[in-house]
């Protein structure tokens, strides 16, 4: 009943919110665990949220309940300038997110796990203001702006394959909404206008599968490895002629690598690769520079780059109630100079996050934790009309809480 109730609540929650992300629109790190330590989770076995880091963790979480949500603040802003002098700019509105997140682990025996996670992508959320009656930041009418939100569900198996090695598997079962509004001024530049803007929420399902091993090499050294696959979504029909493929937006796939050290009985060391493939998703990755009709299969598209992501995480058990945890991530900025104007819309450029994080143990066994997030102010310039060059920018702060049961 317990289990229930908290994913129904964690369901609901993460629909009527928008989830916020850091690398690109991927979060920096799942679960508050690994949110602490810049996002490495890989070869780390501390909570249930396997589904979203590596299934085959899950073979030695035992059995727990993680729930937690984060304050997400995004601060983002766009400019017109020429010669290095601003004309116009405008920040975004919106400024605080609630994003939840929760996992669930059973050791149905000693050799086999069954769970599920939930968590959330997100990331392109903007909503400017008009910067002129009747005109905003783009030549449209009212205020400008999209929002992505996107819920994923794995349920999860891991097994042991030998005692300290195991593999898992996760299907992912998505949920998305978008939105577009005043982006008028570019509806004739599009296959089907009356599908493009200002049409409200739209909503799409998907589906996918997350794979992946862990092995315990020695007893102070872990590995793992996992690979998702792009996750199929249906179309955006209300915003057919605006994302390329009639309306298609696709998770990209992606795959991480991970090692974790216990240096000392008290110190621990973790580093995680991880490479998201934004390219794979046309209305993500087609040039905006594309000379076709939005909506096309080769319409323009944001430019995202592919990326790769390198997250370093350290643990240091304070006492026995204490644990504390900081960390770093960095990844590369998807978007290039070439696409800065349209990505007015989705100004992804955070490239570094600082991270810091505690769990306090109480006398029943279960467990607080915190994570603080911070990511540095970077910006992009490029190209607009007529000598003229925009500019994004975005920096982030988020401050989480998670509450784990241990059953």
């Amino acid at each position: 009943m317990k289990f229930t109730r908290v994913f129904a609540f964690m369901a609901l929650a993460g629909l009527a919110g928008s989830a916020f992300a850091t690398d690109g629109y991927f979060s920096h790190g799942y679960g508050m665990k690994a949110k602490g330590m810049g996002g490495a989770a890989t070869a780390m076995s501390d909570d249930a949220f396997g589904g979203a880091n590596n299934p085959a963790s899950m073979a030695f979480v035992g059995n727990r309940l993680d729930l937690g949500v984060d304050l997400f603040s995004p601060r983002r802003k766009a400019s017109y300038e020429m010669g290095g002098t601003t004309i116009v700019s405008s920040d975004s509105n919106s400024d605080y997110f609630l994003i939840p997140e929760f996992g669930y682990s059973h050791m149905v025996n000693t050799d086999l796990a069954l769970g599920v996670t939930a968590y959330g992508n997100g990331g392109m959320n903007t909503n400017y203001s008009e910067i002129a009656p009747g005109t905003n930041l783009l030549g449209g009418s009212g205020k400008l702006g999209v929002n992505l939100m996107q819920l994923i569900i794995a349920p999860t198996a891991a097994y042991k394959i030998a005692p300290n090695h195991s593999i898992g598997i996760s299907p992912l079962i998505g949920y998305q909404q978008f939105k577009a509004y005043g982006l008028q001024a570019f509806s004739g530049f599009s296959s089907d206008p009356a599908n493009f803007t200002n049409r409200g929420n739209d909503d799409s399902w998907g589906y996918g599968v997350r794979i992946g091993y862990m092995g315990k090499l020695t007893p102070t050294v872990s590995i793992g490895a996992a690979y998702a696959s792009k996750m199929k979504f249906n179309e955006f029909s209300k915003y057919a002629g605006l994302f390329a493929e009639q309306g298609g937006f696709d998770i990209p796939e992606n795959y991480n690598l991970g090692v974790a050290w216990q240096a000392t009985p008290t110190f621990l060391v973790a580093l995680d690769y991880q490479r998201i493939n934004y390219s794979g998703v046309n209305s993500v990755g087609n040039p905006s520079t594309n000379m076709a009709l939005f909506g096309a299969n080769d319409g323009p598209g944001f430019g995202w780059q592919d990326i790769d992501v390198w997250k370093l995480g350290v643990e240091y058990k304070y006492s026995q109630q204490m644990t504390l945890r900081a960390g770093y991530n960095h990844t590369d900025n998807p978007i290039q100079s070439r696409d800065a104007f349209l990505n007015i819309l989705a100004p992804g450029v955070i490239k570094d996050h600082a991270t810091l994080g505690v769990t306090y143990t109480l006398a029943s066994g279960n467990e607080l934790t915190m994570a603080y997030m911070h990511a540095f102010k970077n910006d992009v310039t490029g190209p607009a009309a007529g000598g003229v060059d925009a500019n994004i920018q975005m920096y982030q702060d988020s401050l989480g809480i998670a509450y784990s049961w241990k059953m």
